[in-house]
């Protein structure tokens, strides 16, 4: 069995291709855990060097108008306390990221309304002015609005599909449409947006069939990015008392993913290190070429609370990025000076 496996992953990394049931073979056993991690190494460093790129995260408002099961920022979560930065703090705050060596922000949110048209073309025109490429993660819009923010300068997108699964997608995300997610990703992808995804691992009900389903789902989107990361579960939900997703199983689906979408940008995400002290050091080590340090200042690190545990919410902008660099350097690696496109060689 172990010698099938092997075949897989040989393939895999010589055509960037798997079949569905191969996937879920991968998936099924931690037998070959240690090569396949291996080989999503060598396919990284092949493909976008060694070079890490930082991306700067702004957690600019915690209010969100949708009620997702599995997220502590749900709409009925009652025991959140709840702010939003005015746009001039945003900007500001991508101003010190600019100080402390980063190219690239992450404006992340809840769905919001508060943040108009107007209101995030202007932040957004303040933070290109300052040569910083900007990436929104801040959900489901129209394609007008997509358009707008592009008009205004905004290079990346992320937006998790957090499932394939439509069932399961149904009962984690009420009153939302599994439909009208993929139609975002493909607007954004159509208005020349760097796109970015990504899945949940360990979801209540979910399975090694689906996760592939996800895989595949990167794969035919030819995303740009793809954050994968664990399910903490947050007692502050209704999946408060499910067991959650594992560091291992999480780090297998980003390997799998660099396997076939060699080119992409992959973070080493918050969540793994919340899982595993060495977390994002690992998954470097694993197929991933991005972090993702907050540059978010004062207690609104603490209270971007979408899961319990998360890392750093004590610490600094400056003392994360020192951290980080002396981790990234500490395993052999370089931070990027550049802006982080993704290279597109294949």
């Amino acid at each position: 069995m172990d010698k099938n496996l092997s075949n897989i992953i040989y393939k895999a990394r010589k055509t960037h291709s798997l079949a569905k049931n191969e996937i879920v073979d991968l998936l099924s056993t931690d037998s070959i855990n240690c090569e396949l991690f291996d080989e999503a190494d060598k396919v990284r460093e092949e493909n976008v060097g060694n070079s890490v790129h930082l991306r700067g995260l702004i957690e600019f408002s915690n209010i969100c108008k949708q009620n997702c099961l599995y997220c502590g920022l749900r709409r009925d979560n009652l025991n959140i306390e709840r702010y939003r930065l005015e746009p001039q703090t945003i900007i500001d705050f991508a101003e010190k990221a600019k100080s402390y060596g980063y190219k690239t922000v992450v404006l992340q949110s809840g769905e919001d309304d508060y943040f108009t048209v107007d209101k995030l073309q202007y932040i957004i025109k303040n933070i290109k002015a300052l040569d910083l490429a900007v990436t929104l993660s801040i959900g489901e819009k129209s394609r007008e609005e997509y358009a707008a923010f592009k008009a205004a300068g905004a290079d990346r997108y992320l937006l998790r599909i957090e499932t394939t699964d439509k069932e399961l997608y149904r009962a984690l995300n009420p009153g939302m449409s599994f439909e009208n997610r993929v139609r975002c990703l493909k607007d954004l992808k159509d208005l020349g947006y760097e796109v970015g995804t990504g899945c949940l691992i360990g979801l209540p009900n979910q399975t090694n069939e689906s996760l592939a389903e996800d895989i595949l789902f990167f794969k035919d989107l030819d995303a740009d990015m793809i954050g994968v990361g664990p399910f903490i579960p947050n007692a502050d939900t209704p999946l408060g008392d499910e067991s959650g997703g594992t560091f291992e199983k999480s780090l297998k689906v980003m390997a799998i993913t660099r396997l076939l979408l060699p080119d992409a940008n992959i973070p080493a995400t918050t969540a793994m290190e919340t899982l595993n002290k060495n977390g994002r050091i690992i998954a470097l080590k694993s197929g991933a070429n991005v972090v993702m340090p907050n540059v978010t200042e004062g207690e609104y690190r603490r209270l971007y609370a979408l899961y319990p545990g998360k890392i750093c919410i004590n610490d600094t902008p400056a003392h994360c990025r020192n951290c980080i660099t002396g981790k990234v350097t500490g395993i052999g690696r370089t931070i990027s000076e550049g802006f982080g496109f993704r290279p597109k060689k294949r």
